[in-house]
């Protein structure tokens, strides 16, 4: 790191004891749960299977991080209420796209709906606000462009042990 004039941030930087053991050894200190952190805009937490009580890594977004993408689509759906529903729809639906192919790891399905459905409401105000009539727009019929334009929350990325499977052909 001195090669390249970085160094660590003291207010960032800790040790954590985390990993397969870190629940029993904490326990036996008469201490929490393992602590949590956050990176690359997951809190990863020290959580075990219900199977066989083995390590699984569980991984969600950051709370912080979703309200601040959702406030940040709320305010471009406003400058953009105007603009025809097809391409307010084309607009959402890459936002969408693109939270979910970064944020959909296992584990954060329960996230992933809470942002399908803020943005949602989000979008159902801002066309409620194209003229006075806005009322007509109910959230039956909101449900259908939902539908047709907002993918729901699913797993993109499964656990490396999954993704890289290989199958021996006999």
């Amino acid at each position: 790191m001195q090669k390249f004039g970085l160094e660590l941030n003291t207010e960032k930087t800790r040790l954590l004891e985390f990993g397969r053991f870190a629940r029993d050894n904490r326990a036996k200190r008469g201490e929490g749960k393992p602590e949590t952190f956050e990176f690359l805009g997951l809190t990863h937490i020290c959580a075990r299977r219900r199977k066989d009580g083995g390590l699984v890594v569980r991984r969600k977004t950051i709370a912080k991080r979703l309200r601040m993408k959702v406030k940040e689509v709320t305010k471009e759906l406003k400058r953009r209420c105007h603009d025809p529903v097809f391409q307010q729809s084309r607009w959402v639906l890459s936002v969408v796209r693109g939270y979910f192919n970064y944020h959909a790891v296992p584990g954060n399905n329960y996230a992933l709906g809470r942002f399908r459905e803020q943005i949602a409401r989000a979008w159902l105000r801002a066309l409620r606000r194209r003229s006075q009539k806005g009322r007509g727009l109910t959230w039956v019929r909101m449900q259908r462009l939902l539908d047709t334009w907002l993918p729901q929350p699913r797993i993109l990325h499964p656990y490396p042990n999954q993704r890289l499977r290989v199958i021996n052909p006999r």
